[in-house]
């Protein structure tokens, strides 16, 4: 069984649903990426396994304990981090204490959390004084994906991570995106640059209208004529 399982999620915001019975699951040590176009349910998906969307049908399980029930901080204390696409940062407030509200769940020293935060994002560090606010689109994505990992987590979700950012920015993010995978996390990506998540994807889900079109590793989906025609602009 996988590590992160949502299996036949339908629902949405009490309208029609826009979840239409979808599955997604996802490793440890490896990166899920979930593609599609406009409206396809992508960051309802990724709202729904943390808890945010009430299921009209489906369950979340994680590491094999059924957690439809619980509330997104219950998710939080079991180990599931989510970084949304907007709103993602308390702009007043510094980089170190943005990344100290990421640890609120956690009682113990978060000092070596947060120079392990520093070591992935140095950047973070030379600027920890200033407003999170005043930095760059790529800096405050830096704080928000630090944020969320100074609460350790064992899965990682992150909604369009490279949104608003230079593509040498969005491609050095990936890399330590990468980099966390490597050190154990679960990651699922939702992401719009379809291309560049699926290259860097061990696996990938393609969502249309709110149901699993096509599933399989990046590489083949990226060989997929009818993903490439359809979805990644041939």
């Amino acid at each position: 069984m996988s590590f992160l399982v949502g299996e036949d999620l339908t629902g949405g915001y009490g309208g029609p649903d826009i979840l239409q019975g979808c599955a997604i699951a996802a490793e440890r040590r490896e990166i899920t990426v979930v593609v599609g176009p406009n409206g396809a349910g992508k960051s309802t998906a990724m709202r729904a396994l943390f808890g945010m969307l009430k299921l009209r049908s489906g369950k979340v399980r994680l590491d094999g304990e059924d957690i439809t029930a619980l509330a997104p901080q219950a998710r939080a204390r079991k180990g599931m981090g989510f970084v949304p696409q907007t709103d993602n940062v308390f702009r007043s407030m510094t980089v170190q204490e943005n990344l100290e509200m990421g640890a609120f769940v956690r009682d113990d020293d978060i000092s070596d959390t947060l120079e392990e935060v520093y070591g992935l994002f140095p950047a973070l560090k030379d600027k920890r004084r200033q407003p999170a606010g005043e930095l760059s689109g790529g800096q405050r994505q830096q704080v928000a994906i630090g944020r969320a990992l100074m609460n350790r987590p064992r899965v990682l979700m992150l909604d369009e991570p490279s949104a608003g950012v230079s593509p040498i920015v969005s491609h050095e993010l990936f890399e330590r995106i990468l980099d966390i995978a490597r050190g154990g996390v679960a990651i699922l990506i939702v992401e719009q640059n379809a291309r560049q998540a699926l290259e860097l994807a061990d696996k990938g889900y393609v969502l249309v209208q709110g149901r699993n079109r096509f599933t399989g590793t990046g590489a083949a989906l990226l060989g997929n004529p009818e993903v490439r025609k359809s979805f990644l602009g041939g």
